[in-house]
């Protein structure tokens, strides 16, 4: 118990430099329990007083120890715990991450693909409070971590991916996105954030990406990587990446068909930068849970029990003896006094105000102290009125005002607050009116010029922003263009392909009949072959048969002849039991012969085995232990297993 006792607030233990402060004020107080420590000198105190009148002391060890006590109380001692049900927060996200070739482009230092792994790092810390999975795509999309709490593994294997080690090149990202659903879906949860880091997409994949968005309820946050501006993709052998055409294909960042997906979805966009603001904004946008969506866990956490109000019930008694003759009152009367010259007072109006000010007058002092809201909603007066919300940076209500006002300097500070409400061209008119009335007005004259300088910018902007919108136009057309003469090209190349193909099918079919029908001629003629062989065969067997035949009755009347010869010879002789014993012979040479062979099966088996666990272990210790070959040879045997299925959708570029 004692190893865990601490104090839950140490610092209210240095009041205990308060407690000694007080004391020693109360030990001066001793002597002052008489009117005459005003008249008689200091010195002449302790001779003069002392035999007229003694002074009762005060008892310092009874406010020693209340003092103490309730130091001590508020300091918090504690050294029990108590069990506490932890709460945890029921949601998911899916991070998706681009593989595509483009993401090699050198726009961002050193690489996009480099900048997009710190930057998913980063977005791991911000969503480790729920499930979290990880998915890849290029041409084709896969898993590459299912939903887990544990984000270090996701942690390890984002190191690892390229897109060297996909095994279908391109750019296609609903596949990914159907996935992700997939994974959530099947995880229990209905909605899920998908946080997708992505150099861009092309033109053709937005209505399928649209479509998926109006499908599903999951909000869809996008991070850009890159810039407008792009840069050349550097392979791994120092070369810039071609097009079908030979150029050069230099990536770039179309934020604005990203960012309308994000806002169709309920989701937030954001363009990669230096430091940590666009994680920050990605990750504000989150969904806000309800009740249900929380769920408490069976893990109990720790929360200390605090033993303070119990010492209160030693400070009681001390507390209710100095409640006679008011003794405890004049000691708290100070320290109320102190806390009130400490605590700041209210800033809004009060009775007290209302007592000694006027409105006008309270409204003109919150004016000065630059508190302009409150000011505008106390003045009365309009032109002071529309003065406070101009300060206030409230300019429809202010121009409502000064419009209803007259004279110059109303005109003049209408022609401000349109000014401030970037409204130049109507500033620029109530600027035309106050000179055509004070020509030589030199603040209007003044403000009129900057206004109109403003309003020269403002076009030229707009100018430069239908310049450049109109040019982001005629690319577009141009990539468009180029991709259909491009599909026209590869089309036409597929149609001789094919008619190139259906020629030497047909060349091949004739040759196959022409080798059929020899193939035919020879068999007929070889089955002439055959059967005459086999009618000289059967009549040279006939013959031959009939020999042996002749043969065999000549040798059988020779065996007969003999065996009468022999059975007279051999009437009077017994024959032995000769067959009896080889057979038992045969039984015992069999027996032993059994042990051996069964042995012998034995250290066959027991090889064979041996031989098996060499060929296992020479296996495991071929299987690597690399991530990155592993999640290639897992994508390439997923990728196989839908290209037999035929599930796999290809794509135009492999950039």
């Amino acid at each position: 118990m004692l190893d865990n006792f601490h104090f839950l607030r140490p610092l209210w233990l240095l009041a205990f430099f308060a407690l000694l402060f007080i004391l020693w004020q109360l030990k001066k107080l001793r002597l002052a329990n008489s009117a005459w420590q005003r008249i008689v000198p200091k010195h002449l105190n302790r001779v003069l007083l002392a035999s007229n009148e003694t002074a009762k002391p005060i008892a310092l060890l009874p406010i020693l120890l209340l003092g103490s006590v309730l130091i001590v109380a508020l300091a918090g001692p504690t050294w029990n715990k108590l069990p506490q049900p932890v709460y945890q927060t029921d949601k998911a996200s899916v991070i998706v991450m681009d593989m595509s070739f483009s993401m090699l482009a050198t726009d961002t230092k050193p690489n996009r693909l480099t900048r997009a792994r710190f930057k998913a790092l980063d977005l791991l810390e911000k969503v480790a409070d729920g499930d979290v999975g990880l998915i890849a795509y290029a041409g084709d999309a896969f898993v590459i971590s299912p939903l887990t709490e544990d984000i270090n593994n996701i942690r390890l294997l984002l190191p690892s991916l390229s897109p060297q080690i996909m095994p279908e090149l391109g750019s296609n990202p609903y596949p990914a996105l159907i996935l992700a659903h997939e994974m959530l879906f099947n995880a229990g949860y209905q909605k899920g954030d998908i946080y997708w880091l992505t150099d861009g997409i092309d033109s053709d994949d937005l209505q399928d990406i649209n479509e998926f968005g109006r499908e599903h309820e999951h909000s869809i946050n996008i991070l850009g990587i890159g810039t407008e501006q792009g840069a050349p993709i550097t392979l791994d052998n120092g070369e810039l990446m071609r097009d079908r055409g030979g150029s050069i294909v230099i990536p770039k960042l179309n934020g604005r068909m990203l960012a309308g997906i994000s806002e169709r979805n309920d989701g937030n966009y954001q363009t990669i930068r230096n430091d940590d603001e666009d994680i920050e904004d990605l990750t504000s946008t989150g969904r806000i849970l309800s009740a249900s969506e929380s769920q408490e866990q069976e893990v109990q956490g720790d929360q200390w029990q605090e033993s303070g109000p119990y010492l209160l019930l030693i400070a009681l008694p001390l507390i209710l003896f100095y409640c006679r003759k008011g003794i405890l009152l004049s000691l708290a009367l100070p320290c109320l006094l102190c806390a009130s010259l400490f605590t700041p007072a209210p800033v809004q109006a009060s009775i007290w105000d209302d007592l000694w000010k006027r409105t006008d007058q309270q409204a003109q002092e919150k004016f000065e102290q630059q508190d302009f809201s409150a000011a505008a909603s106390q003045f009365k007066q309009p032109a002071w009125k529309a003065s406070a919300q101009y300060k206030a940076g409230d300019y429809e209500k202010a121009l409502e005002a000064f419009s209803q006002l007259k004279g110059i300097d109303a005109k003049y500070n209408e022609a401000n607050t349109l000014a401030k409400m970037r409204r130049f061209e109507d500033a620029i008119k109530a600027y035309d009116d106050v000179l055509a009335q004070v020509p030589e007005h030199a603040d209007a004259l003044a403000n009129k010029a900057l206004v109109e300088q403003l309003l020269d910018q403002q076009n030229q902007d707009q100018q430069n922003q239908d310049q450049q919108n109109q040019d982001q136009q005629n690319q577009d057309q141009q990539n468009q263009d180029q991709q259909n003469q491009d599909q026209q090209n590869q089309d036409q190349q597929n149609q001789d392909q094919q008619n190139q193909e259906q020629q030497n099918q047909d060349q091949q079919n004739q040759d196959q009949k022409n080798q059929d029908q020899q193939n035919q001629d020879q068999q007929n003629q070889d089955q002439q072959n055959q059967d005459q062989q086999n009618q000289d065969q059967q009549n040279q067997d006939q013959q031959n048969q009939d020999q042996q035949n002749q043969d065999q009755q000549n040798q059988d009347r020779q065996n007969q002849d003999q065996q009468n010869s022999e059975q007279s010879d051999s009437e009077h002789k017994e024959p032995e039991p000769e067959g009896a014993n080889q057979t038992e012979q045969d039984e015992q040479q069999s027996k032993s012969e059994q042990p051996g062979q069964a042995q012998e099966a034995q250290a066959q088996l027991t090889e064979q085995e041996l031989e098996q666990q060499q060929k296992h272990q020479q296996i495991l210790k071929k299987v690597t232990d690399d991530p990155n070959l592993l999640l290639r040879n897992k994508m390439r045997l997923e990728y196989r297993k839908r290209r037999q299925n035929r599930s796999s959708i290809g794509v135009k570029e492999k950039w």
